[in-house]
């Protein structure tokens, strides 16, 4: 069910989303938490909301999206869009279009609806704040996420990260390389366990998790670690072998390989986003592996 509310006031929504709770019943009882989503376009609303809705699902939580409308009108106004049931998954979303001087004062207008003794997310899907925990609607949460692949310019993105990084960042590009970091830290915990003396990230430029994956890796080992252009492939060396785990770009089907080993094949598929959120869902405390990961973007070696 979708409800439209037209030039109205936060008291007004508040009493529709009661009345919609009591005539469906139990809908809205179990939410975990609040997530907060700042989109930029209404060309990011539905692709937003359908990632919210999935993570939902896993995280049964009220889900409100702010999107600023004219900032220059003359007259302040709020406009809603209440969807519950299957239009929400588990919960409901709560659309808040601003114009006028509504439109900078997103954190005033969401304060009302935000879940009572329940931890609040903040979700900026496309273009997010240089410093996320100081920006009006960041300081609201626990957890902030960023993600630094629809940025113009992704690799100066991730890298400002590092800068204003308060413990609860994050971003939808780590996520992305969990299975990737996963699959490698197994492949060297085998024998020979010998150190890693160097490592070559490869893959297409405009990719931050790589970059990501890179400033782990150097965040870990001393050898050098280069970041390269071309088929997407993570190599580790050392002195008696070198580890490589590639994959075509589209493809779902990596590719293990060890010197003097049999090849292995492995489900690897890009990650898409609504899996990446929910996986940013299940962790809100400080993720210092994502931080040493950013500091380690700077010892990256970049060809």
């Amino acid at each position: 069910m979708i409800v439209e509310l037209s030039n109205t006031s936060t008291s007004e929504i508040n009493k529709r989303i009661t009345g919609l709770r009591e005539e469906g019943g139990a809908i809205t009882l179990g939410r975990v938490l609040t997530l907060v989503i700042s989109v930029d376009g209404e060309e990011s609303l539905e692709p937003a909301i359908d990632a919210a809705t999935y993570a939902s699902r896993e995280h049964p939580c009220r889900i409100i999206v702010t999107l600023a409308g004219d900032r220059g009108a003359g007259d302040a106004r709020l406009d809603a869009e209440l969807r519950v049931g299957r239009d929400a998954g588990a919960g409901e979303v709560v659309v808040l279009r601003l114009s006028g001087e509504l439109a900078g004062h997103a954190d005033s207008v969401v304060l009302p609806f935000l879940l009572p003794d329940t931890p609040v997310v903040a979700w900026w899907p496309t273009v997010a704040p240089a410093d996320p925990s100081q920006d009006a609607l960041g300081r609201l949460a626990i957890r902030r996420i960023t993600d630094a692949t629809r940025a113009e310019e992704p690799l100066a993105a991730i890298k400002s990260r590092l800068p204003g990084y308060a413990a609860g960042d994050t971003d939808i590009s780590w996520s992305r390389i969990t299975y990737w970091r996963a699959l490698l830290a197994s492949a060297i915990d085998e024998p020979p366990h010998e150190p890693i003396e160097s490592a070559v990230v490869s893959g297409l430029q405009s990719e931050p998790a790589l970059d990501l994956l890179a400033g782990w890796l150097a965040s870990r080992i001393d050898g050098t670690v280069t970041r390269a252009v071309g088929t997407l492939k993570v190599e580790l060396n050392r002195a008696s072998e070198t580890v490589t785990l590639s994959r075509p770009q589209e493809g779902v089907t990596a590719t293990l390989s060890r010197t003097s080993r049999p090849v292995a094949l492995l489900p690897l598929a890009r990650r898409d986003v609504p899996e990446c959120l929910a996986e940013e869902l299940r962790r809100l405390d400080a993720d210092e592996i994502y931080r040493e990961a950013l500091a380690g973007i700077d010892k990256v070696v970049y060809r």
